[in-house]
């Protein structure tokens, strides 16, 4: 104990950095599946189909086709990992749970870059004080080492928006303008992963135009604007033949699609982060944000600009508001610790606030524990992986007649790319049988992965009709957080899968 006091006190970045290495090499490990649907399906399922010779999301144009649509996403990100892919590939890691270990140890060695720089920079702003409380918060808040190995590009485009950021504030009393050419470089690659980010660059850039930092704002946006430009124009070229069609498709798409997905009030993204950082030190958190603005401009308005306008827009999703989340807790810290020196109320009322820490620490460290081992859409995984490793697939089919529509499951995990039949309440079995008696037999699907526990032993007997010779083979348990998920709010459909086989 007093080795880790002593470090804490003479070398606290070196001990957070360790600390924040510990937990999410434990998240790397454990922490398998997916989050949402967008970090699995809009980065693995595409990179890794391209590296087998397949376009899962049939993203890129067909030799011959007369008038080829792009689909509004950056290639950037998932270009990186079809190259690592066709690098795994080359050496011979080909079991994709292996590949994703190396997948999550990347990122998760990536994320440290946000710990240093929020390290860093409040140090700089507010002293060292401010900086452990900063760096502790970064290394071992509930959520981060979770959100540090998953593949969402609302969260790993925070290392180049942190880096770029510290960037500027170490020279920020420096009359030089290489820091804003390395900046603007970063903001570029941050746009790049993902387009929303240029309300954090703008916010950025007029933030240097109040300071009258012309010059610092003039450079930072033209090196901002020929990374943008040459990653997604060039792109864009090579495939299309024409620049910038994938993002023109993206801001067309979000505008004409706005009021389609989940529209809420403008408050939902304050709510969302008040919940997440635990009230009421996430009340602290926020009281200190908004009262940083005039004197931390280069903090405050690129996160707040952000936060406006997705407060404004009408498609609100939690992971959208991401982005943001390490920056609110960085100047939220400085200017609650700030505030905390000349308030006299909480000067004198030291236990209440002790006691709020205690609630909030001990809270975290429960979320902490439970969340960076937790195995997210374990069933649709697992039930890929079992079938994969009976060896004999053709392709599959997924029962969820209670249902519309069918979850996609996840290929990757399967190692077949192909056509995902589906048995639903708009195509009952008996359709399904009349597709199957259609296809040519090497087309036919051989097993069926039953979705959902309602009436499963119903199901089965209306498919057993149609196919007499359908076994039982193994049924596949959501993990303890995909439960809690559900339990929570149904609309997490993460249930039991249950697998059985056409023989």
């Amino acid at each position: 104990m007093k080795f880790i006091t002593k470090l804490w006190n003479d070398k606290p970045l070196p001990f957070i950095l360790f600390l924040a290495c510990f937990v999410r090499l434990i998240a790397v490990i454990f922490s398998k599946g997916y989050g949402w649907h967008d970090d699995h399906f809009l980065v693995i399922e595409a990179s890794k189909s391209w590296a087998d010779g397949y376009d899962y999301n049939h993203w890129l144009p067909v030799e011959g086709e007369t008038a080829p649509t792009p689909s509004g996403h950056s290639f950037f990100y998932a270009g990186l990992h079809y190259f690592l892919f066709c690098f795994l590939k080359f050496k011979g890691t080909t079991d994709p749970q292996s590949q994703m270990y190396v997948v999550r140890f990347i990122h998760a060695l990536l994320s440290l870059i946000v710990v240093y720089c929020g390290y860093k920079i409040a140090f700089k702003v507010a002293g060292e004080k401010t900086a452990k409380a900063v760096g502790l918060l970064f290394a071992i808040f509930w959520i981060m080492p979770f959100l540090s190995v998953r593949n969402l590009v609302e969260f790993v485009c925070v290392v180049p928006l942190m880096a770029a950021t510290w960037i500027v504030i170490k020279h920020e009393e420096e009359k030089r303008i290489a820091p804003y050419i390395w900046a603007g470089i970063l903001l570029g690659i941050a746009f790049s992963i993902r387009f929303q980010t240029v309300m954090f660059t703008g916010g950025f850039g007029l933030a240097l135009l109040f300071l009258k930092r012309f010059k610092e704002a003039i450079v930072l946006g033209i090196f901002f604007l020929i990374i943008a430009a040459g990653v997604q124009g060039l792109t864009d070229f090579y495939i299309w033949g024409k620049p910038f069609v994938e993002f023109q498709e993206y801001v067309r798409y979000n505008i004409e699609n706005a009021q389609e997905y989940i529209v809420l009030e403008w408050y939902t993204y304050i709510l969302f982060l008040l919940g997440i950082l635990v009230p009421p030190i996430s009340i602290f958190l926020f009281f200190g944000f908004l009262r940083s603005w005039r004197k931390q401009l280069l903090l405050f308005l690129p996160s707040f600009i952000f936060l406006v306008f997705h407060s404004y827009f009408p498609n609100k999703q939690e992971r959208f508001i991401l982005p943001i989340l390490p920056f609110i807790i960085l100047l939220g810290t400085i200017g609650w610790n700030e505030f905390l020196q000349k308030s006299t109320y909480w000067q004198n009322h030291k236990k209440l606030l002790k006691s709020f820490y205690v609630w909030f620490w001990s809270l975290n460290t429960i979320l902490l524990l439970v969340i960076s081992v937790a195995y997210s859409k374990r069933n649709r995984v697992e039930a890929m992986t079992y079938i994969a490793h009976k060896g004999d697939v053709t392709y599959i089919a997924v029962e969820d007649s209670n249902r519309e529509d069918f979850l996609m499951p996840p290929l990757f995990y399967l190692q077949k790319w192909g056509q995902v039949y589906g048995i639903t309440k708009n195509n009952p079995a008996d359709k399904f049988y009349e597709q199957y008696n259609a296809m040519q037999p090497k087309d036919r699907p051989n097993y069926v992965v039953f979705m959902q526990h309602e009436n499963i032993a119903q199901r089965v007997v209306d498919l057993k009709k149609y196919f007499p010779s359908l076994t039982y083979e193994t049924t596949i348990e959501p993990s303890f957080i995909d439960k809690t998920m559900h339990w929570l709010n149904p609309v997490n459909k993460n249930q039991t899968t249950y697998i059985y086989k056409i023989n």
